[in-house]
């Protein structure tokens, strides 16, 4: 068998858009994968998860239709119907994405490295000049709750449902917790979460925590803060999603025998996302750094730029990665955070706008949140945002160019935003 330029494990968003890089730049390179082709992201989190909240938002819309001057009957839900659209959407994006790998070559099978070099695949091994990791991750699990599969389940099961559950406890407050949490009481699930830090989204403004807590409670989702799981009584919920994060799997990949330096199964990489040897790279959520697709996709591609263009090598940045959490109301942000901010000793301004303000967000009847920039003082220069409100996924990209730009206030005040639209908000903010 020809040696590989590049072989690259893991299908997810980090190695396809490495495979789609190095085809781009004409090396002979392979893509492997034990499972399906997209990972985590399109089989078991983002693209199946955004789906059902789809359905859900259509539902909770449907219902209040008459605000809308149009009348309807009592709409209800075919669960079996919105799991079946989901499926049959992974599976068309599924087929795109390998009918993007032409020129690749496609190995369904399990990896192991045997040495810097060369991989096996069952019985067969191959050569490569390079080895890029993406092997992805996995939900977490907690010693006192191991996943069960039936009553006590991680997302990839929650995903899976065959019918919605009466209710549904959450332990853990982050972003999975939070989106399944909405998706859920949207669909009349009664819905609990229990989070051990004294706000949901710990990474998020404050103030925006504080504001989907109480958008949550007023649901009917019982939100329990600064809470041990050992202090909630279990057999009140009939179904348990435990979502306290998730952890890198590349350990069982024979790479510590190669060499390769790993820490409780993350993928140990320099800031040019090299391993500890020369011919071995990593990207994607393996390495933990940030375990979002984009970044990871981002990662991938750098990660073959790096391999193949040593001269021009680029540190991976994480300073302007957009996050993403799509509950209802849907909350984003990137760069830095009031809070943040303050804790760095930054001098900052902040312009905020309320949603109450805007044309298109009255015209949509989705009022409730706010958006705020913050910037330096004394250069104008955009540091952060952070937004809850409708289509803040959206709006948040305008920003993400702001402070990976380093775009300042002077310069989006001179922006002329389209109105009526969620977008001019921003200008509005300003103002």
């Amino acid at each position: 068998m020809a040696e590989y330029d590049l072989v690259v494990i893991g299908g997810g968003w980090a190695g396809f858009n490495a495979a789609l890089r190095a085809k781009k730049l004409g090396l002979k390179a392979a893509l492997i994968e034990k499972s399906f082709i997209g990972g985590t992201c399109l089989n078991l989190g983002c693209i199946p998860a955004k789906t059902l909240i789809q359905s859900a938002k259509v539902f909770s819309l449907t219902k209040k239709s008459s605000d809308f001057g149009v009348d309807n009957l009592n709409p209800s839900i075919n669960f079996l119907k919105i799991q079946e659209r989901k499926t049959k959407l992974v599976a068309g994006l599924r087929l795109g994405m390998q009918s993007m790998l032409k020129g690749v070559d496609f190995f369904n099978a399990e990896a192991r490295v045997v040495s810097p070099q060369e991989i096996k695949l069952g019985e067969s091994i191959i050569k490569t000049k390079f080895i890029l990791v993406a092997s992805g991750s996995r939900p977490a699990e907690l010693s006192q709750l191991k996943f069960d599969g039936k009553k006590i389940v991680s997302s990839n099961e929650l995903l899976a449902l065959k019918e919605i559950p009466a209710s549904l406890l959450i332990i853990g407050g982050g972003v999975i917790g939070c989106e399944f949490a909405s998706l859920f009481s949207n669909l009349g699930t009664q819905v609990a979460i229990v989070e051990k830090m004294p706000r949901l989204l710990p990474g998020e403004d404050p103030e925006i925590a504080k504001k989907i807590e109480n958008i949550f409670k007023k649901k009917g989702i019982r939100v329990n803060i600064d809470s041990d799981v050992r202090s909630v009584n279990l057999d009140n919920s009939n179904l348990i999603l435990v979502s306290v994060g998730r952890s890198a799997q590349a350990g069982s990949l024979g790479l510590e025998e190669s060499g390769v330096r790993l820490d409780r199964g993350r993928v140990i990489v320099d800031e040019y996302l090299k391993t500890n040897i020369d011919t071995i790279y990593a990207a994607g959520d393996c390495t933990a750094k940030v375990m979002l697709a984009h970044f990871a996709g981002y990662q991938g591609r750098l990660a073959v730029d790096n391999i193949f263009a040593k001269a021009n090598s680029k540190k991976a940045d994480s300073s302007s990665v957009p996050n993403c959490i799509f509950t209802d109301p849907e909350i984003a942000s990137v760069g830095l955070n009031e809070e943040r901010a303050i804790m760095e000793g930054r001098g900052i301004n902040i312009n905020k706008f309320d949603f109450l303000g805007s044309g298109m967000a009255r015209i949509l009847d989705e009022t409730q949140g706010f958006l705020k920039i913050i910037s330096d003082k004394r250069s104008g220069v955009v540091l952060g945002a952070s937004i809850i409100g409708p289509k803040a996924t959206e709006t948040i990209g305008i920003l993400t160019l702001a402070v990976s730009c380093r775009l300042t206030i002077e310069q989006l005040e001179k922006t002329i935003f389209a109105h009526p639209t969620l977008s001019e908000s921003i200008g509005e903010a300003l103002k």
